[in-house]
């Protein structure tokens, strides 16, 4: 055997297509019944695959060590993703954000085409299979032990060993941190792993009040001590308890729990103030007639009214031929400026990926082997390295992969 993969995801099947692809004879063990189980609800089961930005824009959008990337991500891009899927038969296209998912718009597809891609490769699978540590003698890695449905154990020799076992984000999926505790007894250095790409959680009265109001087309900024940190445009919507969306999972990467934060959010973050005054006057001169209660469905969604014309101070009740050119400064104030207290991050086990992880600086960043101990390599979550939303975080798992597969003692 030349190489054992732990971790039937989307790093270690590439790892495994890679180097089955140069004559290596492969191994996967995964512990759940269900290949690239994960991989399967991402992007709510449509699989945001990677993204089609220039390759610069990649490292703006990894926020941890974007450094070590760079050979992987040179070697295999984004752009040579896309045409892994396209070569074998899963036809891709660009959304918004450039984001990119397969044509049929469903992750199993995704998921089928990395594992026949594998099987055609001569790539083994092996279903339903824990393993509880890895064997080493004098000059590395060396194999694994396993159990297969509480059978007895056994174990597995390779030349090789790759961890693509994923952090602890969907626990449910098999993501369980079982990487963390193999590097670890094997000497690696383990950054605290913490929830990134989840929801935010408020302690604002009235967020109950929002539940299920999704916003379009807005810019929501993190803010730390006064000091803007993150800015995106996008989506976002309220949860029962805070706020989630792409925009608000990609702030909570900058999230900091040691100081006061809060998300400012740009409700019409098209127009300039002059524009936004504009708008809102020709608006209340359609419904000069009308209550302030019922004047604002032109600029908000219903859901957000109520609340919004609380954050004002305003009398809802106020006709709106009667509102002062002060008052019409605070209703454009709050359209640029809505702020939410931000109090915590969601729990990991509602995260999208885990923020921490095997320490790049004991990895090769050009073969993801491990500089501590000959033959044993990483690749994806396991890793102290994510990405914001948009295709990034799978971009890192498809490159490390690859990297690692490549990289392969033979």
């Amino acid at each position: 055997m030349d190489l054992i993969v732990i971790g039937a995801g989307p790093a270690g099947i590439m790892a495994a297509i890679r180097a089955a692809k140069r004559g290596a004879k492969v191994t996967v063990l995964e512990k759940n019944k269900i290949l690239c189980k994960k991989l399967r609800i991402t992007g709510k089961g449509r699989c945001n695959i990677t993204n089609a930005c220039e390759l610069r824009e990649l490292f703006d959008n990894i926020p941890r060590n974007p450094k070590f990337l760079m050979s992987c991500f040179n070697n295999f891009s984004n752009y040579d993703i896309i045409s892994f899927f396209e070569e074998n038969h899963l036809p891709t296209v660009v959304e918004r954000g450039m984001r990119v998912f397969p044509q049929s718009q469903n992750a199993t597809d995704v998921a089928n085409c990395l594992i026949n891609t594998a099987r055609q490769a001569g790539v083994h699978f092996i279903n339903e299979c824990t393993v509880t540590a890895i064997i080493c003698n004098n000059e590395g890695a060396c194999g694994v032990r396993y159990i297969q449905k509480n059978k007895e154990e056994k174990q597995l020799m390779a030349q090789n060993v790759l961890i693509a076992t994923g952090g602890m984000s969907y626990p449910l999926t098999g993501s369980t941190g079982d990487g963390y505790t193999f590097a670890a007894e094997l000497g690696h250095s383990i950054i605290a792993t913490k929830p990134s790409l989840c929801p935010l959680i408020s302690d604002e009265f009235f967020i109950g009040e929002l539940e299920g109001c999704s916003l379009r087309n807005i810019e929501a900024s993190l803010i730390i001590n006064n000091e803007i940190v993150f800015t995106d445009f996008g989506e976002m919507v309220f949860t029962r308890n805070g706020v989630s969306g792409p925009v608000i999972l990609s702030a909570s990467s900058h999230y900091d729990e040691q100081t006061p934060c809060r998300i400012e959010i740009d409700l019409k973050p098209a127009l300039d103030n002059e524009t936004l005054d504009k708008r809102i006057l020709r608006d209340f001169s359609q419904v000069q007639n009308k209550i302030f209660s019922n004047a604002l469905d032109a600029l908000l969604p219903r859901k957000l009214i109520p609340v919004f014309i609380m954050k004002t101070g305003i009398d809802p009740k106020k006709q709106v031929n009667s509102i002062t050119a002060q008052e019409r400064a605070k209703i454009l104030y709050l359209l640029k400026h809505f702020d939410i207290n931000i109090v915590s991050k969601g729990d990991i086990s509602e995260a999208i990926v885990t923020s921490g992880g095997v320490c790049v600086k004991e990895i090769n960043p050009k073969t993801m082997e491990s500089k501590l101990c000959k033959g044993l390599f990483f690749a994806g979550e396991v890793i102290d390295v994510d990405g914001y939303t948009g295709g990034f975080n799978l971009t890192i798992a498809f490159s490390t992969g690859y990297a690692a597969g490549e990289n392969i003692h033979i």
